[in-house]
């Protein structure tokens, strides 16, 4: 009897089909097939990752800032002709405005001339660079000495303008330059020099140094005083010295003082009789024979709610004596002032329009326009510096954004941007450079 066939050793798993040929169907792919697939996946996925990044790294990118650019010329000039001032028909004279420009002057052709007793605004100069005061300070004391007694005495007979002096007084540095500024003391212009250099030589030496240092190409200096007619100048120098002098408040303080008081003198009066009038607060007076009359003057102009200095000079006025002579001048100062309270006004310099345009890295543009009009003060003919800085914003920019300002003569005014420019499209911040 036959015995039967064995049970399959794996009853759970199918026979395989049999292939053409009896061949078995193909099993799973050997390893260095999974690892073909494998390196070419890799390089796939580091681009992917690398462009993520970097479309990442594209859109975090800050936006550039934005260009101004503006029609407005460097410099604008003020529609009109030049006003005509009323100059002096002798001598000659100086006018000009603090942070606007010079007015004019005349008879500058005739070259230096004798100038009396404006010479001390030197030494008043010279003496407080060398020995500088607070405001309302009086600082170190002089000694009045015998020598300087004596030299008091040697001028008197010569008429020149002196305050008394005794041996052993004592005067403050202020109190000496309110006798040399107020009533023009000359021995106290000699007392002055001698304190600061030893001897009027040496302190001539550093009025001419200074000079030089300010400029003054046509200014000679012989004496402190301005006594000798071998001190010279010319009026547009001293405006330019007298602008120096008033940086010091002290300076200003002094020559703005109708009287002071002053040991044995006792109460001293300005000279200057333009004091308070048209705004004159200074500068000084100066007279002799071959000087003429002379005042180099400063007086407070103001126009639209701000204030300006005015810095003028008439010299070489004609008269047989001091009174006459300083009348003569103090005319001419009058019409001047005058004739420029009525020149000088406000002006409108700039409209509020279109006045340039802002511009995208991405290309669009809107025009600019100032704030509001652009206004100076000054007068027909006068040429006006103007200056535009530009404060462009990055990105994208709000309708009426300030983008820069525009300023001329102290005045400035904003520049905003006419409409909005809006962010750039995705394609171009995708694909914009480094």
């Amino acid at each position: 009897m036959p015995l039967p066939a064995p049970p399959p050793r794996f009853p759970h798993r199918p026979a395989p089909a049999a292939g053409a040929g009896g061949d078995r169907a193909p099993g799973p792919p050997p390893r260095r097939t999974r690892r073909r697939l494998l390196s070419a996946l890799v390089p796939v996925l580091l681009l992917a990752a690398l462009f993520g990044a970097g479309t990442a790294a594209q859109l975090s990118r800050d936006l550039p800032r934005t260009t101004l650019m503006t029609s407005i010329a460097p410099q604008i000039r003020i529609p009109g002709k030049a006003p005509a001032l009323p100059w002096p028909r002798q001598g000659s004279a100086e006018l000009m405005i603090e942070g606007l420009g010079r007015l004019g002057g005349s008879g500058s052709g005739g070259g230096a001339e004798p100038i009396g007793s404006v010479a001390k605004v030197m030494t008043a100069y010279v003496i407080l660079q060398n020995h500088p005061l607070g405001s309302g300070e009086d600082g170190p004391t002089l000694t009045v000495t015998a020598a300087d007694v004596a030299d008091y005495e040697a001028r008197i007979p010569l008429g020149q303008s002196l305050v008394p002096v005794v041996e052993g007084e004592r005067l403050t540095q202020r109190d000496a330059l309110e006798a040399l500024m107020l009533p023009s003391a000359n021995n106290i212009a000699h007392q002055l020099a001698i304190w600061d250099s030893g001897s009027e030589k040496a302190f001539v030496a550093k009025m001419n140094a200074a000079a030089d240092e300010l400029g003054l190409a046509d200014t000679e200096y012989t004496d402190p005083s301005g006594y000798l007619p071998s001190t010279v100048s010319t009026a547009a120098d001293q405006v330019e010295l007298a602008r120096a002098a008033l940086r010091s408040p002290v300076f200003t303080e002094i020559v703005e003082l109708p009287e002071a008081t002053i040991p044995v003198a006792g109460k001293i009066r300005n000279y200057n009789d333009l004091l308070g009038v048209n705004g004159v607060f200074g500068i000084k007076t100066g007279s002799t024979d071959e000087a003429g009359g002379n005042l180099l003057f400063a007086a407070r102009l103001t126009v639209a709610k701000r204030t300006y200095i005015i810095v003028g000079a008439v010299f070489n006025q004609p008269g047989t004596d001091t009174p006459e002579q300083l009348a003569a001048v103090n005319k001419v100062v009058r019409k001047l002032l005058t004739a420029v309270r009525e020149q000088v006004k406000q002006f409108r310099l700039l409209d509020a329009s279109p006045s340039g345009e802002l511009e995208s890295a991405w290309g669009q543009a809107v025009t600019v326009s100032p704030a509001r009009p652009l206004t100076v003060v000054g007068w027909p003919g006068l040429t006006v510096p103007v200056e535009v800085t530009a404060t462009p914003p990055s990105g994208r920019v709000r309708h009426g954004e300030v983008v820069g300002t525009v300023e001329a003569a102290g005045i400035r005014v904003p520049l905003r941007a006419d409409a909005a420019i809006g962010e750039p499209s995705l394609w171009w911040q995708l694909t914009r450079r480094p």
